[in-house]
């Protein structure tokens, strides 16, 4: 039995979730997100909550039943307060800038790296070595997030790179004599 899925998701005030056919909508005060439902679970809408069920007692049913509970969770949530990612820039010359539609980074290549910005997805650089990546769709900050780091990843000797700003980076002696 899933212990994610049988606790039901609740819906906070402001935020409004609908249930049309098999897709589940939810808005909020930041936007909108849909999610398509599978046919191994069904969902309940009632007193302020969403409830998620399997359909029969087959292992994919109970596998998707959290997934759902958990992907629901994440809808209502992204569309409420939102999700964010922060990052630090650690480097020499390494630097980072908005500009227009595109996020601009200076990571040591012999040319600018320029990262077109996705829609319904907010990045700012508060200083030009920090990148805050912002949104209501909490899979999608994160790919955006990994796709920037994995422009130059922190390198074990002297740190240097894209980091997330919770990421602690082990590091590893150098050459002796």
């Amino acid at each position: 039995m899933s212990r994610v899925g049988k606790y039901p998701v609740e819906i906070p005030a402001g935020v409004q979730v609908a249930l049309v056919g098999r897709t589940l909508t939810a808005k909020g005060k930041l936007g909108e997100l849909k999610l398509e439902l599978t046919d191994n679970v069904d969902a309940t809408i009632d007193g302020g909550k969403v409830a998620i069920a399997p359909r029969g007692n087959s292992a994919p049913a109970r596998m998707m039943w959290g997934t759902t509970r958990a992907n629901v969770a994440n809808m209502v949530k992204g569309v409420s307060t939102g999700y964010s990612k922060s990052m630090e820039i650690t480097g020499t010359g390494f630097r980072a800038a908005v500009q227009g539609n595109n996020l601009v980074l200076n990571l040591g290549y012999s040319h600018d790296v320029v990262y077109p910005i996705p829609t319904g997805i907010k990045i700012t650089c508060e200083k030009p070595t920090a990148v805050k990546v912002e949104g209501v769709d909490k899979r999608q900050v994160g790919q955006v997030a990994a796709e920037i780091r994995g422009w130059r990843e922190p390198e074990p000797y002297k740190g240097k790179g894209v980091r997330y700003d919770t990421e602690t980076i082990r590091r590893k002696e150098g050459k002796k004599k």
